[in-house]
């Protein structure tokens, strides 16, 4: 059983994401990921402006005067995360923990995708994958998500970014929307990565979304200081007053940073970043109707 605090934090979390999905997004996500085609809903008599391409010609000669064909979107889509728990994520200095941040993106893209009738399911993956949550529909399945996603135990150990991909790849046997969630730290993004990445977006339609800390990008300065990886457990005493040191940690992450997104441009997949000391709302929005504008 959950902590108390712990289940607390995962029930404001659940209505919180579900507020927030239906209020903004719903509208947006539907226009952002369509359907895969379009299929025959009804007739009715044809008004100025309809498309004669759409005329049926059929019920017209026996009714005498022309009726159109009327098409509906085939909207039922699968919605998989591909969700990073690994012991990184439970790093935050402004207010909350990596982990959190993924927690409620992963809960208003999920609450989202039920409001427009597509399943929604999960792989939660570290140094491997972890657990597989088959895709359904509804609001408790979007509640297990969550508490799932953030309750599970951190994996210490490298991550690895190709082992979800390459079991989504196995899984799912039709067209799914993926949303790969990590901060995409420790893990080779040129090696097997890349080519399970390249297989995974021929075959899906696959998003990157990382949650980064402020902190993670700018080393500052604090004269000595103990530093632990959380994935590997090895412990580093650096002086940060070293400009030279600063300055490599910066140009590293900058390096890391370039060969992430080549990586994802390469395989024509979409990155949004994401911070712990903002909303994650606007910059998903901004990607909605981005996507919206392109299609």
């Amino acid at each position: 059983m959950l902590p108390g605090e712990i289940t607390k934090k995962i029930q404001m979390l659940h209505f919180s994401t579900r507020y927030r999905a239906n209020g903004l997004f719903t509208g947006q996500y539907t226009s952002a990921f369509k359907g895969k085609g379009m299929e025959f809903a009804e007739v009715r008599e044809y008004t100025e402006g309809d498309d004669v391409r759409d005329i049926d010609w059929n019920v017209t000669a026996r009714f005498g005067h022309p009726f159109v064909k009327i098409f509906s979107e085939e909207r039922e889509l699968t919605v998989v995360f591909l969700v990073d728990v690994s012991a990184s994520n439970l790093f935050g200095t402004r207010g909350r923990f990596k982990r959190e941040a993924i927690a409620e993106v992963v809960g208003i893209l999920a609450f989202a995708a039920i409001r427009t009738n597509d399943k929604v399911g999960a792989v939660l993956f570290a140094g491997d994958v972890i657990r597989f949550i088959p895709p359904r529909k509804g609001a408790s399945h979007v509640w297990r998500l969550i508490r799932e996603v953030f309750s599970e135990d951190a994996r210490a150990g490298l991550t690895d970014l190709a082992a979800p991909l390459d079991y989504a790849n196995r899984v799912l046997r039709r067209h799914a929307i993926v949303f790969c969630v990590s901060d995409f730290l420790g893990a080779d993004v040129d090696g097997r990565f890349a080519l399970s990445l390249s297989l995974a977006a021929r075959k899906h339609d696959v998003t990157a979304i990382r949650v980064e800390d402020p902190s993670e990008r700018v080393l500052p300065d604090m004269g000595l200081a103990r530093f632990t990886d959380p994935e590997t457990g090895r412990v580093t005493v650096a002086d940060t007053s070293d400009k030279r040191l600063r300055a490599r940690w910066n140009r590293e992450i900058q390096e890391a940073d370039a060969r992430l997104k080549k990586t994802l441009a390469r395989a024509r997949v979409d990155l949004v970043s994401l911070h712990t000391d903002k909303s994650v709302v606007e910059p998903l929005a901004a990607y909605f109707r981005e996507r919206e504008k392109r299609k």
